[in-house]
């Protein structure tokens, strides 16, 4: 991975929030990661750890309260309305609900146009014939480009925004949880139609889901959120064969096993305890209070993301104990 070309590198990233007069929710706090031209970057946690937020301030949907996030070598939050039209041409997002991120007054073919239409890509014909080809693209055919989003499947408006994502011809593409609300059934064939357009067209993906096994599928490295804040982060091998931060051990104890056998041999590791609240949050590592290795030390001070083994980040204090 090191001689590959780094896209995008993430320094330090805070995303806060005022929560009444005197507090803040700290949704994203001190995250750096690199993602390489080409690969798909995992970044996985339960629901409320800052995976989402963190996707969209890379995007510069939100402004950052700190930190860094640079593009090819130019730092997004500091571009000028003229250059961040530019960037968001090279950058697209996939959100995660294809019920509310399409606009219902508008047709498939508008819809998908629209950024075509902004860019000044293409115009007559041959906008409509690119229409047409994204839509085969992604699995529908050109007679859908005269419906509406109401009138199709999840699956099908999911693959709708994955065109209208690909419009603009992006390098980089935020995948903000884009299968978790559809069908079990439709998400492989949805992550599998992420791979192929990977393939074809050289795509840079930051994937964030919470579903571990399809994350490892489709992620050449992944990172583990809580609470904001980066816990561990390996290739995507190296982490599902041997974790190492005690939040992360129990996150994959509870990916199911298909196999009944084995399934009933396995050891869960339960995590017990209320997630603490983000808002205003205590010194030391944000795990400590559902940590069964937990100590002073890591109520009081803030572990640092450290390389344990080459390519490992773990941020535990008693990482090479337990």
């Amino acid at each position: 991975m090191d001689e590959k070309k780094v896209l995008i590198e993430v320094k330090d990233l805070k995303k806060y929030f005022q929560v009444g007069r005197h507090q803040t929710l700290k949704a994203v706090d001190g995250v750096s990661f690199k993602i390489y031209k080409g690969e798909t970057l995992g970044l996985v946690g339960e629901s409320g750890c800052g995976k989402t937020t963190c996707g969209k301030t890379v995007m510069g949907l939100y402004d950052a309260t700190g930190g860094e996030v640079i593009f090819d070598g130019v730092e997004i939050h500091s571009l000028h309305k003229k250059e961040k039209k530019e960037f968001t041409k090279r950058a697209q997002i996939i959100f995660q609900d294809p019920y509310s991120s399409l606009n219902p007054r508008m047709t498939v073919g508008d819809i998908i146009g629209e950024g075509i239409d902004i860019h000044k890509l293409y115009t007559g014909k041959e906008r409509q014939e690119k229409i047409y080809e994204l839509l085969e693209l992604v699995g529908l055919n050109r007679e859908h480009a005269l419906r509406f989003p109401h009138e199709f499947s999840g699956g099908q408006r999911q693959r709708i925004g994955i065109a209208r994502a690909l419009a603009i011809e992006p390098e980089f593409i935020v995948c903000d949880e884009p299968i978790s609300a559809l069908d079990v059934s439709i998400q492989a064939q949805i992550v599998n139609l992420l791979i192929e357009l990977q393939k074809k067209k050289n795509l840079t993906y930051l994937f964030i889901a919470h579903d571990l096994s399809m994350v490892k599928h489709i992620s050449d490295r992944v990172g583990v959120m809580y609470l904001g804040n980066m816990v561990e982060f390996a290739s995507s091998n190296e982490l599902y064969d041997n974790p190492l931060h005690p939040y992360t051990k129990a996150l994959m104890s509870a990916i199911p096993i298909p196999d009944p056998k084995e399934e009933k041999k396995k050891t869960r590791i339960p995590i017990e305890g209320e997630i603490p609240s983000p808002v205003n949050p205590k010194p030391g590592c944000r795990f400590a209070a559902r940590c069964r290795y937990a100590t002073d030390l890591c109520r009081s001070e803030t572990p640092k993301l450290e390389e344990i083994e080459k390519g490992h980040f773990v941020a535990c204090h008693r990482v090479k104990e337990i």
